[in-house]
This record gives structure tokens, C-alpha cells and sequence, in this order.
């Protein structure tokens, strides 16, 4: 009786072992590097996501966050993920356009300007963006936009002709295209140096949205603000292929559920921030334009412009998606 009683005991302690070496095997602390600072609403939903990972996970996986640029620059992250330097991370879509053009599409001027367009256009590229990724050896979780883009001047335009020789921030290729049949000088800045390059005139202007606006503080540098809404950039949210499959079948649902809780989330918070970001910019004597006659005139023969040369860098499957967003 003894030994059966020993023999038990050695059993359940073996099994209880096995238990906390399997728990302690599946439990991670990943570093997730974003470019844009805390008071932004995607940082903040990113933090919302890694909460829901914890909880989900029940503590298997925790995410530390590194906002405003400070563990890697954004053009820096993707290749940070894809090597696996950190396994997560976050950024504009439209920062790879160099790499395939299918890439850029929630960039083209005037072609998704309000929130179901934009949803409409995420709706039938979204699984182009993930073939892309994967063969990259990169896992899309989720994407949230950005509020419409609009533009900040120091001063009143009525057209491109008063557009002409500024120096403009830009951040991807489709921008510094737009920038330079605009008549403009296009300089690269990252969101955290934006401050820094309007004090020291490095730029004279910015299209970017309004939560940028506000969380740059621009009111310090400019004094007007074009209600352009040229269109609604994402940020998506990406993690390594291999560590992903690495993980057990229980935790990756539980991760791909905190995603689809990120993006449902994160696109409700963008349109409250248009509306409430754009109120900050005003009460701070920015002036709220609607952009003039001629100005629309000179943005749309951009737009037809650009999406032309974009459908001849995509090919034919950025033709099917084009086509696709049309029909539906």
C-alpha cells in the first residue's frame, strides 16, 4: 500500500513538473517597437492590444511597448520583425510602397476620402497585403487608419501656384510624389522630429493628419490647417511568421482575437478623432480651411495623375484590386 502510495505521489509530482515546464516554455516578453508617441490614439490602442494579449493569453505572452521611435525608427521596424530582432511591431502601410506599389493604395489622392471607402478599399486589398507579407516572412494582424490627411501651412494658398518652392514633410514615396506635382520640395522627417523641423525651417509645411497635428503641437509653427481629406493611411500591426507558428494553437487564436478586438476598436477610435482633434486644432487659433475652388481643381488632375502611374507600377493585380473597389 505504501509503495502504490509512493508511486502516486512521484506520479502527480511528475505531472505537476511537466505542467509548469510547459507553462514556463510558453511564457514570453516581446519587445514592440511603434514610431508615434503615447498621447497618439494608435500608441494607445496598441497598449489596449497588449493588455488584451496578457489577459488572453492568461500571462503566457506580455508585450513591452516602445513608443515614439525609441527602440527602432520607423523605417527600421519592419526590417526589425522580419529579422526577428524583435518579434512585433508597428507601422504606416504606405512605408513599404518601394518594395510593391500595392502597398501605397490607401495613399492615392482622392480615392478613399471618407470612412466606409476606406473600409470598402481594406476590404479587397487586405488579402493582397497578407499574400505579400507572408512571402516576406511576416504575419498581418491588424490595421487601423489614420484620420484623412489634410494639409498645414504657414500661410493662405488659393492653388498649387502658391504651393510652389515649399518644403514639405513627407514620409513615404506616394507623398513625395504628390509633394513634388504639388510644385513643392519634399524633406523626410519622422513624426517625433516634426517639432524640431519647423522650429529650425527645415519644412515649411505638412500633410498629415490631425492627430499628428496635435500631438506635434503645430499651433507653436503654423497657422492654418486645409480640410483637404486627400486620404486615409493605416498603421498595421505585424508580427513574425516562424515565432507566430511557434506558438501553440490555443495562445495564437488568443492573439488573433486580441487583434480583431484592436482594429474593431482602433477604427471606432480614428473617426472620434478626426472630430476631436480637428476642435483641439482650432482652439488653439489654428484656422480650419476648406480647401478653395481652384485648389480642389489642381487636386483632382493630381489624383487622376497619380492613379494612372500607380496602375502602371501595380501591374495587374493592383489593376484587379482597383477594379474590385470600383465594383463593389
Amino acid at each position: 500500500m505504501q509503495d502504490m502510495i509512493k508511486k502516486l505521489f512521484y506520479i502527480i509530482l511528475f505531472m505537476a513538473l511537466t505542467a509548469c515546464s510547459d507553462k514556463e516554455k510558453e511564457q514570453h516578453t516581446w519587445d514592440m517597437p511603434t514610431p508615434f508617441p503615447d498621447n497618439t490614439f494608435h500608441t494607445m490602442n496598441v497598449r489596449d492590444f497588449a493588455r488584451d494579449i496578457e489577459r488572453l493569453t492568461e500571462g503566457k505572452i506580455r508585450l513591452k511597448v516602445h513608443a515614439a521611435a525609441s527602440l527602432y525608427k520607423h523605417p527600421e521596424i519592419k526590417h526589425a520583425v522580419q529579422t526577428a530582432q524583435v518579434p512585433i511591431g508597428e507601422m504606416v502601410m504606405s512605408l513599404l510602397g518601394n518594395e510593391n506599389p500595392v502597398f501605397e493604395i490607401d495613399s492615392l489622392p482622392l480615392l478613399a476620402t471618407s470612412y466606409e471607402q476606406a473600409m470598402k478599399l481594406w476590404r479587397v486589398s487586405r488579402p493582397l497585403i497578407e499574400k505579400l507579407l507572408e512571402e516576406q516572412g511576416l504575419k498581418l494582424l491588424y490595421a487601423v487608419p489614420w484620420p484623412p490627411q489634410g494639409l498645414y501651412l504657414k500661410k493662405e494658398i488659393n492653388s498649387f501656384d502658391d504651393f510652389k518652392g515649399l518644403k514639405v514633410r513627407v514620409y513615404n514615396a506616394t507623398l513625395t510624389r504628390l509633394v513634388e506635382l504639388m510644385g513643392g520640395n519634399p524633406t523626410t522627417v519622422q513624426t517625433p522630429e516634426i517639432p524640431q523641423a519647423f522650429s529650425t525651417g527645415v519644412i515649411d509645411a505638412m500633410i498629415t493628419s490631425p492627430s499628428t497635428g496635435v500631438s506635434s503641437q503645430v499651433w507653436d509653427f503654423i497657422n492654418f490647417y486645409y480640410d483637404l481629406q486627400t486620404w486615409i493611411p493605416k498603421n498595421m500591426v505585424i508580427i513574425n511568421k516562424k515565432v507566430f507558428e511557434s506558438l501553440k494553437p490555443a495562445t495564437q487564436d488568443s492573439i488573433l482575437q486580441a487583434a480583431l478586438m484592436a482594429e474593431t476598436r482602433g477604427w471606432e477610435l480614428s473617426q472620434r478623432e478626426t472630430d476631436e482633434k480637428i476642435k483641439i486644432l482650432a482652439d488653439h487659433g489654428i484656422k480650419i480651411v476648406q480647401p478653395p475652388h481652384k485648389l480642389n481643381e489642381d487636386l483632382q488632375r493630381i489624383r487622376l495623375v497619380m492613379i494612372n502611374e500607380w496602375q502602371n507600377k501595380a501591374g495587374s493585380l493592383g489593376r484587379e484590386v482597383l477594379e474590385n473597389y470600383y465594383r463593389n
